[in-house]
């Protein structure tokens, strides 16, 4: 499983450096949604664009 070791250890990189370790537990829930959406749109072309095309779909 040195796979999951991998993600650990990212996810507390993460959140260390991210939050400074002011890690609150009211939104403990919301910290690994917010790994997974940045981690999945690491490598993505259009970063920038997310916004923009989040906003035309809408209208």
């Amino acid at each position: 499983m040195p796979g999951v070791h991998r993600i650990s250890a990212l996810l507390k990189r993460w959140l260390l450096s991210t939050h400074q370790g002011a890690v609150s537990h009211d939104h403990m829930d919301y910290y690994p949604d917010e790994y997974t959406f940045r981690f999945n749109r690491r490598k993505s072309k259009a970063r920038g664009m997310l916004f923009y095309r989040l906003l035309q779909q809408a209208v």
